[in-house]
């Protein structure tokens, strides 16, 4: 049988963003309730079983006295309408660090939760409060109150930012690793709420204003560069995930540089301070490329499209090697240093290669020395 999940606030930005991963479960039946949406409708659909992720909120209000009924108001009605119906689903309210401050705005949501609190009072375990630092993501509205989503704006559509102290701490929460924390919740793992109904975050960011416009900065100069900062895990990867999000449809693409001759195209597509850099090339049929080895520096080869033969010479020993790879059969092709090596298209149109290298290309240490790979030293 199927929990029933409600969201209030949906289509702000984490509720948007919450809605999207829990409409993708077959075994949840999902309401999202906005602005003008009929909460009561919403409410006769729960149980005590199902669980209501309380969003919605004010923090932008013409009028400070919308804080306290758009924060406090809408919490504690929201309880007064659950218990009206009798039923005690899990109450999840998104609350704010701010919450501990003496203005309209903390005070108000200080209020809502203790709304929560009483309700959980009444409900053990049915109640969970995160006071939730500046979380970031897609789909945060830039120039609101996210200086995320204003710097991702910003830089990708090369609009000026505004730094005034680069030092000054910033503490985040990235809106998916907020939303895992939820979903374990929501599958019944232990919700370490503490005596006070507080839950537990899972991963929270610190940095500082100028180091985040720093690291915002670089992802739109990779285009040129080609430099990709490490971008898999942690804060550089939200960051960079949340700034894609803010091009548009145009900004998609980039195009590279193409070095062609006789031989063929070579194009470099991305590049690392710390773990070399990716190309391609094309060979038109009969071509042989190379005929150099390396002290240090290594390769890998991809024949992805063609037959090529490649050959190898010791410099040292002389022997030789040779082997045939194409894209019937997919190999990587190492060079390994001390041997000089090349590769010949021997089919009948061009080959396509992808080649990874250790480092990035210095033209002023290239660690290239040509050497025909069939002309042995006497």
């Amino acid at each position: 049988m199927s929990r029933t999940v409600l969201v209030t606030g949906a289509r702000g930005f984490v509720g948007s963003n919450l809605m999207l991963h829990l409409q993708r479960r077959p075994d949840l039946s999902v309401i999202g309730v906005g602005r003008d949406d009929d909460l009561d409708a919403a409410i006769t659909r729960l149980s005590s079983d199902d669980i209501v992720f309380h969003l919605a909120g004010v923090n932008r209000p013409i009028s400070p006295d919308e804080f306290a009924t758009g924060n406090a108001g809408l919490t504690e009605l929201l309880c007064d309408k659950l218990a009206a119906r009798g039923i005690a689903p899990t109450l999840v309210l998104s609350s704010s660090i701010q919450a501990a401050l003496d203005n309209p705005y903390g005070i108000s949501k200080r209020q809502g939760e203790d709304c929560v609190r009483e309700y959980g009072r009444q409900n053990p375990g049915k109640a969970v409060i995160y006071r939730l630092p500046n979380v970031f993501g897609k789909w945060a509205r830039p120039n609101y109150n996210s200086v995320v989503a204003t710097f991702c704006n910003n830089i990708a559509n090369h609009l000026p930012i505004q730094v005034n102290d680069p030092g000054a701490p910033l503490t985040l929460l990235y809106v998916d690793d907020l939303i895992s924390t939820w979903l374990d919740l929501l599958d019944g793992s232990p919700d370490h709420a503490d005596q006070n109904g507080f839950g537990a975050l899972s991963t929270v960011y610190h940095t500082t204003v100028g180091e985040l416009a720093s690291t915002i900065e670089s992802f739109r100069t990779s285009r040129q560069s080609l430099i990709t900062e490490p971008v898999g895990r942690g804060l550089a990867r939200a960051l960079h995930a949340t700034y894609l999000s803010y091009l548009r449809p145009e900004q998609f693409s980039y195009g590279l540089t193409t070095h062609a001759d006789a031989r063929g195209e070579f194009v470099e597509m991305i590049k690392t301070n710390d773990s070399g850099q990716v190309s391609f090339f094309t060979c038109r049929p009969g071509i042989t490329r190379g005929g150099h080895f390396h002290h240090s520096k290594t390769e890998k080869f991809l024949v992805v499209c063609g037959r090529g033969l490649f050959k190898f010479r010791h410099m040292v020993s002389g022997e030789t090697a040779q082997l045939e790879t194409s894209d019937q059969n997919y190999q990587i092709v190492e060079t390994v240093p001390g041997w000089t090596h090349d590769i010949t298209n021997i089919g009948d149109d061009d080959m396509i290669v992808m080649l990874w290298a250790n480092e990035i290309f210095d033209p002023q240490r290239p660690d290239t020395y040509q050497e025909p790979v069939d002309h042995a030293k006497p």
